[in-house]
C-alpha cells in the first residue's frame, strides 16, 4: 500500500519547480512501475551504506543533531538531493555527497529510506512543554507539515525527529542562517521564542503516528477520501 502511495503521490505532483524536467522524470519512470520501483530500493539500500554513518542504516539518526530519514517524504527527500547536488542548499558533508551521486543513485536512496520505519528517541518531555509544543504546532505549522506532522506534499515529516535536530534547524531559520536562504520558513521562525523552539522540540520528538494515522496521512497527501482502495 505504501508503494502504491508513492506512486501516485509522484502523478499528483507533476513536474515540482525545485527539480528539473528530467529529474522528475526519472524519479516518476521508477514510481510507474512496480518492478522498477523494487529494484531502486535494493539499489537504494546499497547506496544508502554511504548515508548510514550519519542517519543509520534504516534511516533512523546515529546522532542526536542529525535527522532520521526513515519514513520520510519521498519527495521532500528526492527534492533535498536536488537542492545539495545544485548548491540550491548548502551543508558541508550533504553538499559534496549529492554532487558524488548520480541522478539514479539520489532516486534510489529517496525510495529506500521513504519506505523505513520511524524509530522515535526514547525520551520523556515535561508534559506541560509538549502540551505547549502541541498547541503551537496547530496553531503554526499543520498548514504546510499536516495535523499529525506527518509531511504533505513536498514538505517533511517532523514527527519522531531527533530533539536536538529541530531546535538546531529551528533556530537556523530564525536567525536567517545563509544555508537556509530562501525558506519560506525564515518568516515563520522569525515569530518563534527560544522558549517556542524548546516547546515545538519537546513536541515533535516524541510524536509518534498509529497505523492508522499513517494511512491517513497517505490518503490526505494523495487527495484520497477514507473510502479510498485498500489491498
Amino acid at each position: 500500500m505504501r508503494l502504491l502511495s508513492l506512486l501516485l503521490l509522484i502523478s499528483c505532483f507533476g513536474s515540482p519547480v525545485h527539480a528539473n524536467e528530467e529529474a522528475m522524470e526519472r524519479f516518476k519512470h521508477v514510481m510507474e512501475d512496480q518492478v522498477r520501483r523494487q529494484q531502486a530500493y535494493a539499489a537504494g539500500q546499497e547506496r544508502a551504506l554511504f548515508c548510514g554513518y550519519c542517519h543509520g542504516e534504516n534511516g533512523n539518526s546515529k546522532r542526536p543533531h542529525i535527522p532520521n530519514l526513515a519514513s520520510q517524504n519521498p519527495v521532500y527527500l528526492f527534492h533535498s538531493f536536488e537542492k545539495f547536488a545544485k548548491g540550491e542548499r548548502i551543508d558541508f558533508v550533504m553538499s559534496k555527497l549529492a554532487k558524488s551521486l548520480t541522478l539514479e543513485d539520489r532516486v534510489n536512496i529517496a525510495v529506500y529510506f521513504s519506505q523505513q520505519k520511524v524509530e522515535p528517541a526514547e525520551v520523556t518531555p515535561a508534559a506541560a512543554l509538549v502540551l505547549k509544543g502541541s498547541s503551537l504546532f496547530q496553531r503554526t505549522c499543520t498548514a504546510c507539515h499536516g495535523s499529525h506532522a506527518e509531511g504533505k506534499e513536498t514538505m517533511p515529516r517532523l514527527a519522531g525527529q531527533p530533539d536536538e535536530y529541530i531546535r538546531k534547524a529551528l533556530n537556523r531559520f530564525r536567525t536567517n542562517d545563509p544555508s537556509r536562504a530562501g525558506s519560506v520558513m525564515i518568516g515563520v521562525a522569525s515569530t518563534l521564542s527560544e522558549s517556542d523552539i524548546e516547546a515545538l522540540a519537546a513536541y515533535l520528538t516524541q510524536l509518534q503516528l498509529s497505523e492508522r494515522q499513517e494511512q491517513q496521512a497517505s490518503e490526505q497527501l494523495l487527495g484520497l477520501t477514507a473510502h479510498g482502495s485498500h489491498p
